[in-house]
């Protein structure tokens, strides 16, 4: 199923998965994203969206781990996917890249992240 991204595009409430760490992290992750949108030809906004996509895909798969997550495997390796892409990238960024990441963020959270929620 896809989710909609819609203008402006930010996180709010509909976006919960009920664990503050990982909440914030999300929040952090649309602010990058929307920085590399502002600025398509800053390699720092890039290099910030990486690095924080880096940290937060350690530390969900750090608690799916620690829960013995059922759906580790698959959730792991679309994370590995996005994160192999957006470290292949270069500046400038064109509109199609800014649209794939904010897509395939607010697929990946309302479609993916969702099927965690109480269970880490």
């Amino acid at each position: 199923m896809d989710f909609p991204n819609t203008e402006p595009y930010c996180w709010d409430c509909s976006f919960e998965v009920f664990y503050a760490k990982l909440d914030d992290e999300h929040k952090s992750l649309f602010k990058a994203v929307f920085d590399c949108a502002a600025d398509r030809g800053s390699a720092g906004a890039l290099s910030n969206l990486c690095s924080v996509t880096a940290n937060h895909f350690s530390d969900e798969e750090g608690m799916m781990k620690g829960a013995g997550y059922g759906d580790f495997a698959g959730h792991k390796k679309a994370h590995d996917e996005f994160l192999g892409k957006i470290k292949g990238l270069k500046c400038p960024l064109d509109d199609g890249t800014i649209h794939y990441a904010k897509d395939w963020l607010v697929n990946h959270i309302k479609g993916t992240d969702f099927k965690y929620k109480g269970k880490l």
